[in-house]
């Protein structure tokens, strides 16, 4: 994440060490204007089976393209992009990210967007586990764009690293593409380059990339 996080013409990439995990955080900041921020975190870490493309290299590898996609046009917000690590251990990367978190921080943090499992199909919101305003934000620019995007809950299936964010009462959205027919991909063998659709791929990302502009630009 440090190499293409750099190779994207970050010059602010920093690692956070984190309790009881062998590899810490990693974070790209491009600052804007403004004393707003907007957080865009995924988590690299992969369970022992499979090869982890999807779950969850598919949201780590966006966040040095996202970068790259906002740094050319002048921004109002700061945007954080934060690598967490140990999500499958228990959101040890998120926890002690968002627990980090100064008072004044939270207090500026405008938007937590997790990317989580992208390109099993066509960008998919965790709407019962989003901020509203966010989800009808997302909805409205797919819909500008002519881009898919719906509603697909996870609740009970598992969880994801908006939650310590949600804990500290910071607006989260969080975008997976997991369906009924994809969700036995996860956690094994079947997690590997071949299950990516690149087209949806894609689309996610040039869904994300302008929710984040958009989010940047809204007063």
């Amino acid at each position: 994440m440090k190499r293409l996080f750099r190779e994207s013409g970050c010059e602010s990439v920093e690692e956070h060490p984190v309790l009881r995990s062998s590899a810490p955080n990693v974070s790209c900041t491009l600052p804007g204007t403004d004393e707003g921020i907007i957080v865009v975190g995924a988590h690299f870490d992969h369970v022992p089976v499979g090869d982890g493309v999807v779950d969850n290299w598919s949201g780590a590898a966006l966040l040095p393209s996202l970068y790259e996609s906002l740094r050319s046009i002048p921004r109002r917000h700061t945007f954080v992009f934060v690598s967490f690590t140990d999500e499958e251990l228990g959101f040890l990367g998120s926890e002690s990210y968002a627990a980090g978190l100064s008072g004044e921080e939270i207090g500026q943090i405008r938007a937590m967007v997790n990317l989580d499992t992208l390109g099993l199909g066509p960008t998919e919101i965790w709407v019962s586990d989003s901020d509203p305003k966010l989800v009808k934000s997302l909805i409205e620019i797919a819909s500008a764009m002519k881009l898919p995007v719906r509603g697909m809950n996870v609740d009970g299936v598992g969880d994801s690293d908006g939650r310590p964010f949600k804990k500290r009462k910071i607006p989260t959205i969080t975008l997976h593409s997991i369906t009924n027919d994809t969700l036995g991909i996860l956690h094994t063998g079947d997690d590997r380059f071949s299950a990516i659709k690149l087209e949806d791929y894609y689309g996610s990302y040039r869904l994300i990339a302008g929710f984040l502009a958009a989010l940047d630009a809204a007063k």
